[in-house]
């Protein structure tokens, strides 16, 4: 009749058990003129929720029937007046969903939306918005308050609602309790609850950082020398005797090793592999440039393309605004290369530039002790090999508490004296490059702007949507590690506050890279590196787009994934839209998108860069965005954290200390010319914060043993359907060739950025991996 029937319902009863797995069987009498079975209702009627893994209708002439669940049920008696639904793998649009499934379709998304009101209980799976008001902990302590992120003030994108009651001190901030709502289907499966992830973080974060903060007393207290710091990798940290003996051992089994004797816990760190390579790495010059390109953060560097450098800032505020970096200065470290002018036509000027960015909060980070902070540019000259020759780093300080605008500039050196400040500029501008790295290019870009795609396609694409089954995928688990976040990695004095140069004004300064410079046009791999400068648009070009800096791994190997996935996404959409007009119609396609824009994203809303979805090119670009911030992007600053960060000379957190030159007491200048190094290691950041953040990235760049990475695992709705399997098939063949040009390009001596003697090749996007710390593999998720 085309109209929908009456449901035909029975018992299930538990007819198999084994530790992973339960089975249960049901009968059912399906009439001759029932027509295509669509959806399944479950009641659970155990007082607990439920897993279930899928339900398969056998019976049928033409086979067996399977209904992918992979998602939880609710038990009846905390919510007895609905049932779950689970559709078919069958994907439809919704003009073509058939007659009897319309009107679940539609009640289906109102459960999933919710009402907006009351406190979310951890059973249910509803998603809505909230601002970032619960990174503070007022009642606990006003010093711990935080301003609310999200709004005209801070603009920032929106969060998970969870409905907690406001705190009693700040009405404007929410209360904090021990555990974080996020929409049941989000938090961790079972398998990687039971084998990593959530429980490994909590407890790093719980456990293992309060047993170093006990076993290093004090709290300031440096390394005094550099072989204090081989001694993490080969002595390691007695941690004190706990309750539950060798605990740790179990939470942390590569670095935490336990003395049989004693039964006490050693918190040993393993040598990230550059070290492993050439323990010396860290210190040179070469290298300093080369991880601009394919280190942690290669996303920063961008082309000179104006000169003299200058700030955008009001000068009556910060002080003259053109940079002493001086063409003089550049041409002498040039050598008769060529002039400044010339230099730019040819593209071979760099700059990493954070002085705008910095320069706005410095006087109120220096407020704060243990720290302190500069506007900072690293200016670097293409060398004719292709790699990247610092030139120059400027550190400069805005006027403060009555003193002028105090500006620097260090450049290499042969002298001791410009040696060691050489070192010391760079330890600032290193500590400038980590905060950004793990503030914006990790946290805001991947985690962070994720957020709102998650919550709007579940409130408004269907579940049965295959944009919905394209997306779900990419989306995996990132709600719950972003709730984690906010209980232990970004709230008041958590890891980042506590070992990152901004201190507490961490995550606020995410907040103004957040309104200053994220457009999601720019989120695009290829509209990025156009955006910096460092590629053209060329039809002729791989890609079509030329790089101007032709070995930049992360850029080169990012190309060929972003193709790939692009591919894959064309031939899904194409199947599913046979023209631009059924995406206009979509009207739960074209609510997402809106809500994307104007709530997720509210505090953007009017910018002129966002895309339009008229088209299907529109559609698939937008979804290729957001799939390659998801799984490529991620991986690229995520992975790798361990190998570069792990040994902190590399990339301190902080800088704890102002440069020598800046107003030196006599004290302070007769201490830097008698000890420099010691100056230097003062600088670096103090025993705990060193030990903490090595142990989170230790965690943070680890694969589960049960990764899914792109390719790999192919979805129950993908298989299928035999077109979309097959464009699936594809695209894994595309990603297996990635693989095999990435170790092709790794092995090329042209290749002076990924190849060299003790220098570590570039993986972070070879999309496979084993499990560990490996410095690659793709995963489709913001995962860990």
């Amino acid at each position: 009749t085309g109209l929908e029937k009456g449901t035909i319902s029975s018992y299930a009863h538990r007819t198999k058990q084994t530790a992973e797995l339960a089975e249960y069987e049901a009968e059912f009498v399906v009439p001759p003129g029932f027509g295509e079975i669509g959806a399944v209702f479950v009641e659970n009627e155990h007082h607990r929720e439920t897993f279930i893994k899928d339900i398969i209708l056998d019976g049928f002439e033409t086979g067996p029937l399977r209904v992918s669940c992979d998602s939880w049920v609710h038990s009846k008696f905390d919510n007895p007046t609905h049932k779950r639904l689970f559709f078919t793998n069958k994907s439809y649009l919704p003009s073509e969903t058939p007659e009897g499934l319309k009107r679940l379709r539609g009640e289906e998304l109102e459960v999933v939306r919710g009402n907006g009101q009351g406190e979310r209980k951890s059973f249910e799976r509803i998603y809505d918005y909230d601002v970032y008001n619960d990174l503070g902990d007022p009642d606990n302590n006003i010093e711990l308050k935080r301003p609310v992120l999200g709004g005209k003030l801070n603009p920032y994108p929106r969060r998970c609602r969870t409905g907690r009651p406001r705190s009693e001190t700040d009405p404007l901030s929410e209360e904090r309790s021990s555990s974080v709502y996020v929409p049941k289907d989000e938090s961790f499966s079972e398998v990687k609850q039971l084998t990593f992830s959530a429980k490994t973080v909590y407890s790093v974060l719980h456990a293992v950082v309060p047993a170093v903060q006990t076993a290093i007393v004090d709290r300031d207290l440096g390394f005094q020398l550099f072989s204090h710091i081989d001694d993490l990798f080969h002595q390691g940290i007695n941690l004190p005797t706990s309750k539950n003996k060798g605990f740790l051992t179990n939470v942390l089994p590569r670095l935490v090793k336990l003395i049989n004797d004693t039964q006490d816990d050693l918190l040993r760190f393993e040598p990230p592999a550059p070290m492993d390579k050439d323990r010396f790495f860290w210190f040179r010059d070469q290298e300093f440039g080369r991880q601009t390109l394919a280190g942690l953060n290669p996303c920063c560097i961008q082309l000179v393309t104006e000169w003299p450098l200058k700030s955008k800032l009001d000068p009556k505020v910060y002080g003259p605004a053109e940079s002493a970096i001086t063409k003089e200065l550049v041409e002498k470290e040039i050598r008769g290369f060529c002039t400044v002018e010339e230099a730019i036509q040819a593209k071979k000027l760099f700059i990493l530039d954070y002085h705008d960015l910095l320069l706005p909060v410095v006087e109120q980070v220096r407020e704060l002790e243990g720290t302190t902070l500069y506007g900072s540019r690293a200016l670097f000259f293409l060398t004719p090999d292709g790699t990247l020759r610092p030139l120059a780093i400027e550190l400069v300080r805005p006027p403060i508490n009555g003193k002028p605008q105090w500006k620097q500039v260090y450049t290499p050196t042969w002298h001791s004296t410009g040696v060691w400040l050489w070192r010391l500029a760079k330890a600032h501008l290193l500590a400038h490059d980590s905060g950004y790295h793990q503030l914006v290019s990790h946290w805001l870009r991947t985690h962070c702007c994720t957020e709102p795609y998650i919550i709007a396609t579940n409130r408004q694409l269907s579940s049965m949507h295959p944009i919905y089954r394209l997306l779900s995928p990419h989306f995996r688990y990132t709600m719950e590690i972003n709730a984690l976040a906010r209980e232990a990695l970004i709230n008041a004095d958590g890891i980042i506050e506590s070992s990152f140069t901004p201190k507490k004004y961490s995550i606020l300064l995410s907040s103004i890279a957040y309104d200053q410079h994220w457009q999601f046009d720019l989120q695009a791999l290829p509209n990025d590196l156009i955006h910096r400068g460092m590629a053209v648009k060329d039809d002729n070009a791989p890609h079509g787009l030329r790089l101007t800096i032709e070995d930049y791994p992360y850029a080169s190997d990012g190309l060929i994934l972003w193709d790939a996935l692009k591919g894959w996404i064309t031939e899904y959409v194409n199947h599913y839209y046979s023209d631009s007009a059924l995406v206009k119609s979509d009207e739960e396609l074209q609510a997402w998108w809106d809500e994307i824009k104007n709530v997720g994203h509210g505090d953007k809303k009017d910018e002129p860069w966002w895309p339009v979805l008229n088209t299907k090119e529109d559609l698939v670009q937008i979804l290729t965005t957001i799939v390659w911030i998801a799984s490529g992007h991620h991986a690229a600053v995520n992975f790798g954290q361990y190998d570069y960060a792990g040994y902190f000379p590399n990339r301190p957190t902080i800088a704890r200390e102002k440069m020598p030159t800046e107003d030196p007491t006599e004290q302070e200048w007769e201490l830097f010319m008698e000890k420099p190094e010691m100056v230097l290691l003062r600088c670096f950041p103090s025993q705990i914060q060193a030990t903490t953040v090595m142990a989170v990235l230790d965690i943070l760049s680890s694969h589960s043993p049960e990764e899914e990475y792109l390719g790999q695992t192919i979805e129950p709705s993908w298989e299928e359907d035999p077109i979309v399997k097959g464009a699936f098939e594809k695209f894994k063949g595309k990603l297996l060739e990635l693989e095999g040009e990435i170790d092709k390009r790794n092995a090329d001596r042209q290749n002076k950025n990924r190849h060299g003697a003790g220098m570590m090749p570039y993986q972070l996007l070879k999309p496979v991996s084993e499990p560990g710390v490996t410095g690659k593999g793709v995963p489709y998720s913001i995962s860990i």
